[in-house]
């Protein structure tokens, strides 16, 4: 992978520092901090070297990124690209971006960064392939932050919405990368820009959404409510709770299994209340997914729209658990190889660290004992 990898950096060099780097993260345990990357290598002329590399150096992390999901694409292979918004936690306050954040899932306010992601995933592993470091209006506005970090001037606010649709949208225009469908936790975010944005580049979607997303039912099958008003997800999805039928898939992560629930199925469109919204923009046929676990009738139905054909749900049901997958792997490999272990104030050093950390996570899982085991199971993974 390194030649490939590293083939954009112009100097020898600082592809041996490259390569270097993603074999501390590798190989260094605990915290993987270039100290104790250095320490593991080469002392203290190592460290001043890598720390130049990453923080102060001038090589372009994109090609990097760029080469890294080329060389993915075929090996995993790719089933979708997964966007995930992360939590990075932080004790300082002098980290790039580190702001006070509440966090949803944590029900409190952090001392964090937040990134967004994109993932290339199969349902056996995933992989993060390219990353934006979301900025809060603080260190926008503050000069001083701004030049510590050497903040680039083309840096703003940018809703995690806006910046999910535009490394996707990049990624398979610009990079040239096969068109997947995108898979992601819309509930925070703006669906009608989701579906806006991906759809003019016919880039397929698959998005858990809030219960409260206004819909409009167009499914003739839906009697009674075809070309009503606008309803709340969760009503349509009570309205066609007639309709399940039972569905078996496979969770992704070790110990996941066979789940069994009832999915019911309907089709919507996104409901508009904006002044001025394009015609195109709400009538674009899409499908609701109402999947409810066994064991878990108690609990509200997960809800996706997806603008995938639903004949046959093997597929779109199968895509659901890519979020899990990508979870999974976040925790048990992007942490062990260090993607939270950046501590400096740099904003390229940031990235460059981010990029190299995603390249050690990719050797860790194509390398990984497990691999013939997930391939095995991938194939193994319907629905009925």
């Amino acid at each position: 992978m390194s030649t490939s990898l590293f083939a954009s950096l112009p100097r020898a060099d600082q592809r041996k520092k490259g390569v270097t780097y993603v074999k501390g993260l590798l190989r260094v345990t605990g915290r993987k901090s270039i100290r104790n990357i250095a320490n593991l290598i080469g002392g203290r002329a190592v460290d001043q070297s890598l720390h130049h590399f990453i923080s102060e150096s001038t090589w372009d992390w994109m090609p990097v990124r760029e080469a890294l999901t080329r060389y993915l694409v075929p090996r995993l292979p790719v089933e979708a690209w997964v966007v995930q918004n992360t939590v990075i936690r932080k004790a300082g306050q002098h980290s790039v971006g580190v702001d006070r954040r509440f966090v949803p899932a944590e029900g409190r306010v952090l001392n964090a960064q937040q990134a967004v992601s994109v993932w290339a995933a199969s349902g056996g592993r995933s992989s993060p392939v390219d990353w934006s470091l979301h900025l809060p209006q603080v260190w926008i506005d503050d000069g001083c932050r701004r030049s510590r970090a050497s903040i680039p001037d083309s840096a703003e606010v940018e809703p995690v919405t806006d910046r999910a649709a535009k490394l996707c949208v990049e990624m398979m225009t610009e990079w040239a990368m096969p068109v997947r469908p995108v898979v992601l936790d819309a509930r925070a975010m703006d669906v009608l820009t989701l579906v806006n944005r991906l759809g003019r580049r016919g880039i397929p979607l698959m998005a858990r959404i809030d219960e409260s997303l206004p819909l409009v039912v167009t499914d003739p099958a839906l009697t009674g409510y075809q070309g009503t008003a606008r309803m709340q997800a969760s009503e349509v999805a009570r309205a066609c709770s007639g309709s399940r039928h039972p569905v078996r898939w496979l969770q992704p992560g070790l110990g996941g299994g066979v789940r069994t629930g009832q999915l019911a199925t309907v089709t919507v469109k996104l409901a508009s209340g904006r002044p001025g919204m394009r015609r195109s923009a709400t009538a674009r046929p899409l499908t609701l997914f109402a999947l409810s676990e066994r064991g878990r009738q108690q609990d509200a139905p997960q809800l996706w729209l997806t603008d995938l054909p639903c004949g046959q749900p093997a597929v779109p049901l199968a895509l659901c658990t890519l979020l899990d997958r990508v979870e999974d792997d976040y925790a048990q490999v992007s942490k062990t190889v260090g993607i939270e272990d950046y501590v400096g104030r740099s904003f390229e050093g940031w990235h460059r660290h981010m990029t190299l950390a995603s390249a050690a996570h990719a050797v860790s899982v194509l390398a990984s004992a497990n691999a013939t085991h997930w391939r095995g199971a991938a194939g193994t993974r319907h629905a009925t």
